[in-house]
């Protein structure tokens, strides 16, 4: 098992960022000499554990609370399934919803589900994440085994995962591969992304411009062959063309004149197989800022190029 992962899973009150820290200060080792993120660790090494701070130790995730909701938010949240089977549920997820609980976070789909259970004998289950601010393609689980196949697919990279994002200026070249690291820090307002050099873990994103207007901004359809926090985010900052209502990442430069304020990025398109062999495929349309943007900047939605087919990595 790569140490870091042998690490977090013996003190998963323990960020990954604070791992990665610990590994390039040398404060953990193995065998009695320095190791990374990425060495294996075997039966019969030895691993030197640093002292654990004690705000770490007591460090815990916080239980998700019961959520109320309405009627009307049932239906509204029912409204939003794009794909209906008897094993996995698809919704729509609007940006601002956040998937989660959290810190200040009182209103989220985990605490909703239960609105979508129909004739299951329990909730569906969630088997991925996206950003509060993203908007587009979540799926859920509607039994334990799906559950299981649809988590060994997400982390097993057996998904295509298509996003499309309007962002700042127009990327050159205009496809490509960004193979940048990313290193993930906690902080007083909330835990943010940073691409490094050295000692994070390894990112991969594939791009391709669908339309550009001129050097103003461009249509991006974005494939995240890996799955870390806010990857697209950094990553497109990283090649000096950040998402627009980005400001976490992109600060003002990402809020341009005349372009709502909001996460301009969706997930437009999921592809993975099924134990038994068939494809589910599917996809979600935009969200209104984001056709307000498109048609601003005259790109047509209709465009056939915007549903790519990815080369392999």
């Amino acid at each position: 098992m790569r140490m870091d992962r042998w690490f977090r899973s013996r003190f998963p009150e323990v960020t990954q960022g604070r791992v990665q820290k610990m590994l390039r200060k040398g404060e953990i080792r193995l065998d009695g000499g320095r190791a990374k993120a990425d060495t294996r660790v075997a039966a019969g090494q030895q691993v030197r554990v640093p002292p654990i701070a004690p705000a770490e130790k007591a460090h815990r995730k916080p239980q998700a609370r019961a959520v109320t909701y309405s009627e009307e938010e049932a239906s509204a949240l029912r409204d939003l399934i794009i794909h209906h089977d008897d094993e996995v549920l698809v919704i729509n997820k609007p940006a601002g919803l956040a998937v989660q609980g959290g810190s200040g976070i009182s209103r989220h789909l985990d605490g909703m589900l239960p609105a979508l259970m129909f004739d299951a004998e329990e909730p569906p289950r969630l088997v991925h994440r996206l950003d509060r601010d993203t908007s587009g393609v979540l799926v859920l689980a509607r039994t334990r085994q799906a559950a299981q196949w649809l988590t060994r697919a997400f982390r097993n990279r057996d998904t295509v995962k298509t996003y499309w994002a309007i962002c700042i200026g127009a990327p050159r070249p205009a496809e490509g591969t960004i193979d940048v690291p990313l290193l993930k820090e906690g902080g007083h307002f909330g835990e943010r992304v940073e691409a490094v050099p050295e000692g994070g873990q390894r990112a991969i994103t594939q791009y391709m411009t669908v339309a550009a207007a001129s050097k103003r901004a461009a249509w991006l359809a974005m494939r995240p062959v890996t799955g870390r926090t806010h990857q697209l985010r950094v990553h497109a900052t990283e090649i000096g063309h950040p998402i627009i209502g980005d400001g976490k990442y992109g600060g003002a430069e990402a809020h341009p004149g005349g372009f709502d304020r909001n996460l301009h990025l969706h997930a437009r398109r999921l592809e993975l197989r099924r134990p038994n062999g068939r494809i589910l495929d599917v996809s979600a349309h935009p969200s209104e800022h984001m056709l307000a943007a498109m048609d601003l900047l005259g790109f047509d939605i209709n465009d056939i190029a915007a549903d790519i087919i990815w080369p392999e990595v």
